[in-house]
């Protein structure tokens, strides 16, 4: 065989952003009904995460408008995953980056910026929750001495519009429509600026909004919780991005529940996923029996698992905050059993008709004959 007739086109990346997007699709689980739940793997993206989409619109956009000039500095406060993808794309533009983060995030998204040459500025916080009001201050104030441009995630319609190939992606990976999508809203970027662009290329999805339990999004009382990159801490004024008219149904989950999906998840399949993926596929699980049958429901999974290996999937960070859960876990995996049982039964009484009807189709030739 001759190699050189094996492709007619070389496919080589030249930028690492050039991969960001056509992320896989994975089924989880089905029912008996036909309805199944699938999870858009957004962690097969550069950096790991769904956020790099928006911050390559964000600095385009930036650079388009004359708000970033060449050799610029970016400033932006962060959890971790805007930071990556703000520091990824500031590598290959040529701009300096600075994030304004807490110890509230994920040590190895730390880790990660440095790695990527990214200038750490920690906000000093009140306990173990997330800095994000000051952390926000300090943002405003660097932007405001230093010239440094700050895309302002919560503000900047950029952020969603940096999702629309994502839905893009959905239709045409699925050959259908989505019924029901469902993500953590955090800035509001993700699940809204994939719902918006969804339903103007006509889909009628179904909008779920998921926040850990403590977050004001939806209006309820701030509390403590440890899922990040999600959440709005109380005192945290909302942005526009977080558009309630695009989420159908709001619901909070608690740390235990979102964690135990999390790691209930990466045994049953080896695929590691990050706390807020966690808290939407425990409500699509739960979701997924009350729907029409033949339902397809997509959770976003905007990150990967592999960086909360400390927290998420470490029992003793777990244990000291009484957040491992044995029974949950159980609970968990009998949910999983059910759905699968759920389909032997359906194959079973399938194929139970299809004797009777061959049968009642035997029975009635020699009625004819007779």
């Amino acid at each position: 065989m001759n190699v050189r007739n094996t492709a007619s086109f070389e496919n080589i990346a030249s930028n690492a952003s050039d991969l960001i997007g056509n992320t896989p699709m994975f089924e989880l689980a089905r029912t008996g009904a036909g309805s199944r739940l699938l999870l858009k793997l957004e962690q097969f993206n550069p950096t790991g995460t769904c956020k790099v989409r928006m911050a390559r619109e964000m600095i385009l956009a930036a650079e388009r408008d004359g708000k970033l000039k060449p050799g610029g500095r970016i400033v932006e406060p962060t959890s971790g995953n805007t930071g990556t993808g703000l520091a990824l794309i500031a590598i290959e533009r040529g701009y300096r980056f600075t994030a304004i983060v807490d110890h509230h995030a994920s040590r190895d998204k730390l880790r990660a910026m440095q790695a990527m040459g990214v200038d750490l500025v920690f906000a000093e916080g009140r306990g173990e929750g997330p800095s994000t009001v000051e952390r926000r201050r300090i943002a405003g104030e660097i932007a405001e001495t230093t010239g440094a441009f700050w895309p302002d995630q919560h503000h900047n319609p950029n952020n969603n519009a940096g999702y629309a190939g994502l839905a893009l992606e959905l239709l045409r990976d699925l050959g259908a429509d989505v019924d029901y999508l469902i993500g953590a809203v955090g800035t509001g970027g993700t699940l809204c600026g994939t719902v918006q662009e969804l339903r103007r290329l006509g889909s009628g999805v179904t909008s779920i909004g998921v926040e850990p339990t403590g977050s004001i999004i939806f209006g309820g009382p701030a509390g403590k919780y440890w899922q990040t990159g999600a959440g709005a801490p109380g005192g945290f004024t909302v942005g526009p991005n977080v558009d309630h008219s695009l989420i159908d149904e709001g619901l909070t989950v608690d740390d235990i529940d979102a964690f135990t999906a999390a790691r209930v998840v990466a045994r049953r399949t080896g695929l590691l996923v990050g706390g807020t993926a966690g808290a939407a596929i425990d409500v699509a699980l739960r979701r997924l029996a009350r729907v029409e049958p033949g339902s397809t429901m997509v959770v976003l999974v905007c990150d990967a698992g592999e960086k909360y290996l400390d927290t998420v999937f470490n029992d003793e960070w777990l244990r000291e905050r009484q957040l491992l859960n044995e029974p949950a876990h159980q609970r968990l995996h009998r949910l999983f059993d059910a759905y699968r049982d759920s389909i032997r039964l359906a194959s079973t009484r399938l194929a139970s008709a299809s004797l009777a009807s061959a049968r009642l189709a035997s029975t009635a030739r020699m009625a004819a004959g007779a």
